[in-house]
């Protein structure tokens, strides 16, 4: 940072709207694919319990390496690519919706699936139209959490080659000495994570209106 530098140059973003577009886009990409791939494997645990402990010991010790030795681990393998971020993070969100997902389902009531099944529902109708919406809450509880906790992930990414925003704040910020760079792009990060967790809670509101209603009400 030159001497009479201001903290931050508003002339700078204005001409960088287009990188920083691309880095968010690139940070957005590896969140949602890490959530796909992630609620995926939690489905298939849940449908083969028989591999729900074993997971859960894989992601435990995984979870506990820290964040860039895990990356530095998979390039041997998944190279420089979007592929080593995405991996990556969904082996460190699957601790967390793994167990949260399935242990949501499984507190649903038993009286209530097998009332659902005696009313003549199958096994995916009682799935989606039961057990799924009465485990949201608890479900979406896990996921504020572990996107908020990939949101600030995917930065570290940057790293190792890959894009996001943490592009803006090592690259072209502190390795420049840049702090408008800086600024962007923590402020994206936290405004990313604030839209997410906010934009959660307000689907968990919709898909549970019941939940919203005070004791006594109709």
């Amino acid at each position: 940072m030159r001497p009479g530098e201001p903290l931050i140059r508003f002339d700078w973003i204005l001409d960088n709207l287009d990188e920083i577009a691309q880095r968010l886009g690139e940070h957005l990409v590896m969140v949602v694919a890490a959530f796909v791939v992630a609620f995926a494997l939690a489905m298939i645990a849940r449908r083969w319990r028989a591999l729900y402990g074993p997971i859960l010991a894989v992601t435990g010790t995984l979870y506990a390496i820290p964040s860039l030795a895990l990356f530095v681990l998979l390039i041997p393998i998944t190279g420089l690519t979007l592929t080593t971020g995405i991996v990556a993070l969904v082996l460190y969100t699957l601790l967390i919706l793994i167990r949260n997902i399935v242990v949501a389902l499984d507190g649903v009531p038993a009286d209530v699936t097998e009332a659902a099944t005696g009313m003549g529902y199958s096994s995916r109708q009682r799935f989606w139209r039961i057990e799924l919406p009465i485990a949201v809450p608890v479900i979406i509880a896990g996921l504020r959490i572990a996107t908020v906790t990939t949101i600030g992930l995917v930065t570290i990414t940057t790293f190792i080659g890959l894009g996001g925003l943490g592009y803006l704040i090592i690259n072209s910020g502190t390795q420049r000495f840049f702090p408008t760079s800086i600024y962007v792009g923590v402020a994206l990060c936290v405004t990313l994570a604030v839209i997410a967790d906010v934009s959660l809670s307000w689907i968990q509101r919709r898909l549970t209106p019941w939940a919203q209603a005070r004791p006594g009400t109709s």
